[in-house]
């Protein structure tokens, strides 16, 4: 049996990998939240041999892995892995496969769309327009200017794609090392940031008050990885003293945004709803090759496994 136990939104209910995923056998789906509790999480995925696991907001936490003694595999939708606890699943002997590049064009277009808008103020600029103005200040040239991509796998490689395409100097720094500008350089030289790592306890709060405080004060920061990986505390500091010119964020601490949510009266920053990958191309390549990786597990050779 297979289990999707957190497609909320739904995204995979009568989809092509809906369809493909019931040829494998049966299938129970659900739509609603809830499987960000411990106990209901458990509770759905039940005697399931595999999980196809939709939305990070769902914790495959060990006490979860325990409860499940049938499940053997989980694929992810997605590149993420922060809420899977790989050390627990290779315990209890449970595959996790995810689904890396499928989102890659979407999210690297949306990276620099938020760079873009907040160089150029237009939301700022939108809302001043149809309240009658006619504003004139200066704007942000991203022509001839440093791009500082920290994270080079599929989506930060054509982030530094993209940004050479308009006229950008471009300084990638990697986890593994194989890569030669040094973190503190980029965070001194580069105008634009932008950040493709993966959520691990080391990258939490991978930019905080010390990196706000080697950044130019026209910098901008655009975070399309994860919330996480940037200190809230600091980020608001920074944004409301004006030690960085403005920050595009795609992905927060807490989500959705609560109604009181400082961020949202920071008028430098750009606020997208985590949905950089939302495309119907990426939506249907993901999920199919999400059902892909399950009947690899299943033919005996898996694909694509994410190593603790």
């Amino acid at each position: 049996m297979i289990a999707v136990p957190d497609d909320f939104p739904s995204v995979f209910d009568g989809s092509e990998a809906h369809q493909r995923a019931k040829a494998l056998g049966e299938v129970r789906l659900f739509t609603e939240r809830g499987a960000d509790d411990e106990a209901e999480l458990a509770r759905r995925i039940g005697t399931a041999r595999v999980a196809v696991n939709i939305r990070a907001h769902a914790r495959f936490t060990d006490k979860v892995l325990a409860a499940c003694p049938d499940l053997k595999m989980i694929s992810i939708w997605g590149v993420g892995t922060d809420n899977i606890d790989l050390v627990a699943a290779a315990r209890h002997g449970v595959t996790v496969c995810n689904t890396p590049g499928a989102n890659a064009y979407a999210v690297a277009e949306h990276t620099i769309a938020l760079a873009l808008a907040v160089a150029r103020k237009i939301p700022q600029i939108d809302r001043e327009m149809r309240g009658g103005a006619w504003p004139r200040e200066m704007l942000m040239q991203l022509c001839g200017k440093t791009l500082g991509v920290f994270g080079t796998g599929s989506i930060g490689a054509r982030v530094a794609q993209l940004g050479r395409g308009l006229g950008m100097e471009v300084l990638a720094w990697s986890a593994r090392k194989d890569t030669p500008a040094a973190k503190d350089d980029i965070l001194r030289r580069a105008d634009v940031m932008s950040l493709h790592i993966r959520l691990t306890p080391e990258s939490q709060g991978f930019i905080g008050g010390r990196e706000f405080g080697m950044m130019k004060p026209g910098a901008i920061l655009v975070n399309t990885g994860r919330g996480a990986l940037v200190d809230r505390d600091a980020l608001l500091a920074a944004l409301g003293t004006g030690r960085i010119a403005g920050a595009g964020l795609d992905v927060f601490h807490d989500e959705p945004l609560k109604a009181d949510d400082a961020l949202l009266g920071c008028a430098n920053a750009v606020l997208s709803p985590h949905n950089a990958g939302q495309t119907p191309e990426v939506r249907r390549d993901g999920l199919l090759r999400a059902i892909e990786n399950v009947e690899n597990f299943l033919a005996g050779r898996p694909t694509n496994v994410v190593h603790s």
